[in-house]
Protein backbone atom coordinates (compact mmCIF):
# COMPACT_ATOMS: atom_id res chain seq x y z
CA UNK A 1 0.00 0.00 0.00
CA UNK A 2 1.63 3.19 -1.16
CA UNK A 3 -0.76 5.15 1.04
CA UNK A 4 0.88 3.62 4.09
CA UNK A 5 4.02 5.67 3.34
CA UNK A 6 2.07 8.79 4.25
CA UNK A 7 1.75 7.40 7.76
CA UNK A 8 5.34 6.46 8.51
CA UNK A 9 6.89 9.31 6.50
CA UNK A 10 4.78 11.98 8.19
CA UNK A 11 6.70 14.91 9.66
CA UNK A 12 4.99 14.81 13.04
CA UNK A 13 3.03 12.40 15.20
CA UNK A 14 -0.21 14.32 14.68
CA UNK A 15 0.32 14.29 10.90
CA UNK A 16 0.90 10.54 11.07
CA UNK A 17 -2.30 10.03 13.06
CA UNK A 18 -4.20 12.08 10.48
CA UNK A 19 -2.64 10.04 7.66
CA UNK A 20 -3.65 6.85 9.49
CA UNK A 21 -7.23 8.14 9.65
CA UNK A 22 -7.10 8.87 5.90
CA UNK A 23 -5.68 5.41 5.28
CA UNK A 24 -8.51 3.85 7.24
CA UNK A 25 -11.11 5.88 5.37
CA UNK A 26 -9.70 4.75 2.01
CA UNK A 27 -8.66 1.14 2.73
CA UNK A 28 -10.45 0.21 5.98
CA UNK A 29 -13.21 -1.77 4.26
CA UNK A 30 -10.79 -3.76 2.10
CA UNK A 31 -8.02 -4.32 4.70
CA UNK A 32 -9.65 -4.08 8.13
CA UNK A 33 -7.16 -6.42 9.81
CA UNK A 34 -4.18 -4.32 8.69
CA UNK A 35 -5.76 -1.11 9.94
CA UNK A 36 -6.82 -2.76 13.19
CA UNK A 37 -3.28 -4.05 13.69
CA UNK A 38 -1.84 -0.56 13.20
CA UNK A 39 -4.41 0.89 15.61
CA UNK A 40 -3.76 -1.76 18.26
CA UNK A 41 0.00 -1.27 18.08
CA UNK A 42 0.03 2.48 17.48
CA UNK A 43 1.68 3.30 20.83
CA UNK A 44 4.65 1.13 19.86
CA UNK A 45 4.71 1.98 16.15
CA UNK A 46 4.54 5.71 16.69
CA UNK A 47 7.37 5.80 19.23
CA UNK A 48 9.87 6.59 16.52
CA UNK A 49 8.34 10.03 15.89
CA UNK A 50 10.37 11.29 18.85
CA UNK A 51 13.47 11.01 16.65
CA UNK A 52 14.53 13.49 13.94
CA UNK A 53 13.51 12.62 10.37
CA UNK A 54 17.00 11.45 9.32
CA UNK A 55 17.03 8.91 12.17
CA UNK A 56 13.51 7.74 11.28
CA UNK A 57 14.62 7.19 7.69
CA UNK A 58 17.32 4.79 8.85
CA UNK A 59 14.79 2.99 11.05
CA UNK A 60 12.11 2.39 8.40
CA UNK A 61 14.33 1.91 5.36
CA UNK A 62 14.72 -1.78 4.57
CA UNK A 63 16.85 -1.61 1.42
CA UNK A 64 19.95 -2.98 3.16
CA UNK A 65 18.01 -5.87 4.68
CA UNK A 66 16.35 -6.65 1.36
CA UNK A 67 19.76 -6.60 -0.36
CA UNK A 68 21.08 -9.16 2.10
CA UNK A 69 18.05 -11.39 1.59
CA UNK A 70 18.41 -11.10 -2.19
CA UNK A 71 22.07 -12.13 -1.89
CA UNK A 72 21.14 -15.14 0.26
CA UNK A 73 18.49 -16.25 -2.24
CA UNK A 74 20.93 -15.87 -5.12
CA UNK A 75 23.49 -18.01 -3.32
CA UNK A 76 21.13 -20.81 -2.31
CA UNK A 77 18.58 -21.07 -5.15
CA UNK A 78 20.78 -23.20 -7.40
CA UNK A 79 21.84 -25.60 -4.66
CA UNK A 80 19.84 -28.79 -4.29
CA UNK A 81 20.61 -29.24 -0.62
CA UNK A 82 23.27 -28.95 2.02
CA UNK A 83 24.92 -31.79 3.85
CA UNK A 84 24.64 -29.94 7.15
CA UNK A 85 23.92 -26.54 8.63
CA UNK A 86 27.62 -25.67 8.76
CA UNK A 87 28.00 -25.96 4.99
CA UNK A 88 25.08 -23.57 4.46
CA UNK A 89 26.52 -21.08 6.95
CA UNK A 90 29.94 -21.22 5.26
CA UNK A 91 28.38 -20.52 1.86
CA UNK A 92 26.37 -17.58 3.22
CA UNK A 93 29.37 -16.18 5.08
CA UNK A 94 31.61 -16.36 2.02
CA UNK A 95 28.89 -14.83 -0.14
CA UNK A 96 28.40 -11.94 2.27
CA UNK A 97 32.14 -11.24 2.36
CA UNK A 98 32.10 -11.00 -1.43
CA UNK A 99 28.93 -8.89 -1.46
CA UNK A 100 30.25 -6.37 1.06
CA UNK A 101 33.07 -5.49 -1.32
CA UNK A 102 30.46 -3.90 -3.60
CA UNK A 103 28.58 -2.01 -0.89
CA UNK A 104 29.67 1.55 -1.18
CA UNK A 105 26.49 3.61 -0.87
CA UNK A 106 26.74 5.57 2.39
CA UNK A 107 23.74 6.29 4.59
CA UNK A 108 22.73 9.93 4.22
CA UNK A 109 23.48 12.04 7.29
CA UNK A 110 25.08 9.03 8.98
CA UNK A 111 27.31 11.04 11.34
CA UNK A 112 24.35 13.12 12.47
CA UNK A 113 22.20 10.00 12.79
CA UNK A 114 24.87 8.19 14.79
CA UNK A 115 25.23 11.11 17.17
CA UNK A 116 21.46 11.18 17.74
CA UNK A 117 21.37 7.41 18.33
CA UNK A 118 24.18 7.80 20.85
CA UNK A 119 22.17 10.47 22.66
CA UNK A 120 18.87 8.57 22.64
CA UNK A 121 20.43 5.19 23.51
CA UNK A 122 23.12 6.31 25.92
CA UNK A 123 25.67 3.60 26.64
CA UNK A 124 24.22 1.04 24.19
CA UNK A 125 26.68 1.81 21.39
CA UNK A 126 29.81 2.22 23.52
CA UNK A 127 31.08 -1.30 22.89
CA UNK A 128 30.46 -1.09 19.15
CA UNK A 129 31.78 2.28 18.09
CA UNK A 130 34.73 4.40 19.07
CA UNK A 131 33.61 7.96 19.72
Amino acid sequence: MADLKCVYKAATLSAAESALDDLEAKWGDKYPIVIQSWRNKWATLSAYFKYPDYVRTVIYTTNAVEAVHRQFRKLTKTKGGFSNEGSLLKLLYAGMLKATERWSHPVQNWNLTLSQLTIHFEGRLDGHIDL
